[in-house]
């Protein structure tokens, strides 16, 4: 038999279903002479294996035929296995990030307490600006009593009373204007109430102040035996004592309809109305409390 070629060697390795991994081949005697003189100087024959080229073919073709027959090893089974763990990955983070309505929470929580903080360092700066009110003057312009009857009938001396009451009011805050009410400004004879005035709502700006008139009148005013004592004349005119009472509310929007401060002030005059003194302004030094 003749030696094969090398062509003849693969196409059979090939095509054999069983192939060698390595195959020996009898060198010939060139080969042995050229293989002796690059070997030792002993000359022992060598066993020639396959070269790079089927070794690799080899190698190859035992690697896809183990990934056949093990679909994990499918290169678009492991790109979808990495692409899992890359999803798994990103929803472990999000489950174990923070959510954005967690955030959004601490947002509106946040703001929350801020604002309510500004909201009641507003409302603390602005108390101290009470305002300030006093009753300027005090002028009455009539004075009358008479015998009459009540709404019933019961005969009974009548009141009639007629007063100019001007009040100052200060507006003393820097920051803010006031809306302004007043109570009825009354006449007290003892428990008897003897005349009223209204002053009409107004609003104060900052930094700024106004007098208010209020006409304090009485007009048919039942005595009911308590005149006697009230009767006037040229030579013994009337002295009468009354007691001034009204109270101003005022509110202030600090920070609009959100921050609102609320001021009182009652204020209580004593005086005496002398027959006499018609038409004088009274004098009101150390008779009026301001609570």
């Amino acid at each position: 038999m003749h030696a094969k070629s090398d062509s003849e060697v693969t196409s059979i390795a090939m095509s054999s279903p069983h192939r060698p991994l390595y195959y020996v081949q009898s060198p010939s005697t060139h080969d042995v002479e050229k293989m002796s003189f690059q070997s030792s100087p002993i000359g022992s024959p060598h066993h020639y294996h396959c070269s790079p080229i089927h070794h690799s073919r080899e190698s190859s073709t035992t690697r896809f035929s183990a990934s056949l027959k093990n679909p994990k090893n499918w290169p678009w089974k492991r790109v979808q296995e990495n692409q899992d763990d890359e999803d798994e990955d990103e929803e472990g983070y999000e489950e174990k990030g923070l959510s954005p309505r967690f955030y959004a929470f601490c947002f509106v929580f946040s703001f929350a307490v801020l604002f309510t903080l500004f909201s009641l360092i507003l409302w603390g700066a602005s108390k101290p600006y009470k305002p300030i009110v006093f009753v300027k003057s005090l002028v009455f312009e009539s004075f009358n009593i008479q015998a009459g009857t009540d709404d019933t009938g019961v005969p009974t001396k009548m009141l009639h009373i007629n007063s100019t009451v001007k009040i100052s009011f200060r507006n003393p805050a820097t920051f803010f204007g006031v809306h302004v009410f007043f109570t009825p400004i009354e006449f007290y004879f003892y428990q008897l109430r003897v005349a009223s005035g209204n002053v009409e709502e107004f609003y104060q700006a900052r930094k700024s102040q106004r007098v208010v008139s209020a006409m304090v009148e009485g007009e048919q005013i039942p005595l009911y035996g308590g005149g006697s004592s009230l009767s006037s004349s040229k030579d013994n005119p009337a002295s009468v004592p009354l007691t001034l009472i009204f109270t101003v509310r005022s509110r202030a929007y600090v920070l609009g309809k959100l921050v609102k401060t609320k001021f009182h002030r009652t204020v209580r005059c004593s005086v005496t109305l002398k027959g006499n003194g018609l038409g004088k302004p009274v004098g009101l030094k150390d008779t009026c409390l301001y609570d």
